[in-house]
C-alpha cells in the first residue's frame, strides 16, 4: 500500500446530544473536538443529533428533534397541531 493516502482509522467517541449517551467506535471521521472518558484516554468527539439511544425505532418512544426550527415555523404558519 502507498503510505500517507489512507485516512487515520482510530477510536472516536460519538455523543448523542439528546440523550447524553456516548459510544466509542473506530472511524475515519475528522473532528477538532475531543473528550476524555472515564478510562483517562482523550478521544476525538463527534456530536450527533440521533443515535440508537434516542431513535424511535430502537426506543419505542416518539420524539421530535428539530434543530432547524421547522416545527416552530410550521406552527406559526398553520397553527399548533392537534393532539390525537
Amino acid at each position: 500500500m502507498k503510505p500517507e493516502i489512507h485516512p487515520d482509522y482510530r477510536p472516536v467517541v460519538f455523543q448523542d446530544l439528546s440523550e447524553g449517551a456516548t459510544f466509542v467506535i473506530r472511524s475515519t471521521v475528522e473532528t477538532s473536538d475531543t473528550i476524555t472518558l472515564d478510562d483517562g484516554v482523550e478521544y476525538p468527539l463527534v456530536k450527533v443529533e440521533i443515535s440508537s439511544a434516542s431513535h424511535p425505532f430502537f426506543t419505542g418512544h416518539m420524539k421530535i428533534v428539530d434543530t432547524a426550527g421547522r416545527v416552530e415555523r410550521f406552527e406559526r404558519r398553520y397553527g399548533t397541531r392537534r393532539k390525537s
